[in-house]
């Protein structure tokens, strides 16, 4: 039998002769996705763990370090009786950060001297660094706003005054799309998609220059009636299917189970995650066209698709790139889901809005496709070259 069902029927039996693509397409992706979601399950990390020096030792310098202690952000695990000692501590790793407070603090700030205090905060370890750093700041701004405070009643100016004159504009902040700073809700819909999309195109690859590895490939394209067509489709079909499931699980884990917010429609995004995969194997065929030499695809395929964590403007925005990188991020098809998310999930907008990026998804294979004959070329003659 030849045709599309026969290279359907034939690739379900290779995708069950070996193991590795029962841990590639299914093992790997789920058990990434339970563990990060559950890594990230608080949302936001929360006690930093930070240090405390206080060479004052008065009821102002105690009312700050109540103040720290009450912080959700910082954990004041550690009590140091210089800074020399602190630092040790934060070479060591045992803290994150240290607010110092030094000797005569209470006395200048009655005077009306220009006391000092310290913060330092390990950057190297940018989360718990930053979490140290954002408390430290919101306690020194408020202990300077007190110390002025008082002096302003001092002289006889009124404490309504006085507030109006150290916050003359109230600040009112509203996180649209994450208003409780869930870093689970950006970080996962982020970096799962992404994991997707790598094991897509790396199983795709595999299993195409296989054929050419092993000598299948006059096989290959004999049961798909000599069409390379026919031959791909055939092959991608149950790929596609087993890790559009996959992916879907994944977002049933985090709109679901999660409750991430999803103010759009569940079959866009569904949909969205189809697309995703269509496109990452038709990438990925292209590399097995241009290359076809399954070392060679399968290192393009990985490459490409572990410089999207970067590239595809997650964590960076793809306007303040260099010319050459920013190009770069839109042959992604990441991408694309990345901001079909953005419209759809945290936004809400009609779908009408984020038409030509479900375009582009479409358009992976009818421009990947253009190199198939090269791939058919190479398979009618298959050489391994290792």
């Amino acid at each position: 039998m030849t045709g599309l069902l026969a290279t359907i029927r034939r690739e379900i039996s290779r995708l069950c002769g070996r193991r590795i693509y029962f841990w590639t397409m299914i093992i790997v992706p789920v058990a990434c996705s339970l563990y990060f979601l559950s890594l990230l399950n608080e949302g936001l990390p929360l006690k930093s763990p930070s240090a405390i020096v206080d060479l004052d030792h008065t009821s102002m310098s105690r009312q700050a370090v109540r103040s720290l202690q009450a912080m959700e952000l910082i954990d004041i695990c550690e009590k140091a009786n210089s800074f020399h000692e602190a630092m040790a501590m934060v070479d060591r790793g045992e803290i994150y950060g240290f607010f110092y407070i030094p000797d005569g603090f209470q006395k200048d700030a009655i005077s009306g001297r220009t006391p000092t205090l310290s913060y330092y905060s390990n950057m190297a370890y940018f989360v718990p660094g930053t979490l140290s750093f954002k408390g430290f700041k919101t306690l020194a701004v408020s202990t300077s706003g007190s110390i002025v405070k008082a002096e302003l009643v001092s002289v006889g100016v009124g404490s309504n005054t006085a507030n109006a004159i150290l916050q003359p504009m109230a600040v009112q902040d509203h996180q649209i799309g994450n208003p409780w700073t869930n870093y689970s809700i950006y970080l996962s819909n982020s970096f799962l998609p992404g994991l997707v999309e790598l094991m897509v195109m790396l199983v795709t690859s595999f299993s195409i220059c296989r054929e050419i590895k092993e000598g299948t490939s006059v096989e290959w394209l004999r049961t798909a009636g000599g069409s390379i067509w026919t031959a791909v489709v055939g092959k991608l079909i149950p790929q596609a299917v087993i890790f559009s499931v996959v992916g879907i699980f994944v977002q049933s884990l985090m709109f679901g189970y999660l409750h991430f917010p999803l103010n759009g429609s569940v079959w866009t995004m569904m949909l969205a995650m189809v697309l995703m995969v269509v496109a990452s194997q038709w990438l990925a065929v292209l590399f097995c066209s241009v290359f076809v030499n399954l070392r060679m695809a399968v290192a393009s395929s990985s490459l490409t698709a572990i410089l999207a964590f970067s590239i595809a403007a997650f964590s960076f925005p793809v306007t303040s790139m260099y010319g050459g990188i920013a190009a770069f991020s839109y042959i992604l098809p990441v991408r694309y889901y990345f901001l079909i998310y953005i419209d759809q999930a945290l936004n809400g907008i009609p779908l009408f809005y984020s038409r030509w990026y479900f375009m582009a998804l479409l358009l992976f294979p009818l421009l990947c496709g253009a190199f198939l004959w090269h791939l058919k070329k190479m398979c009618l003659k298959p050489v391994y070259v290792p």
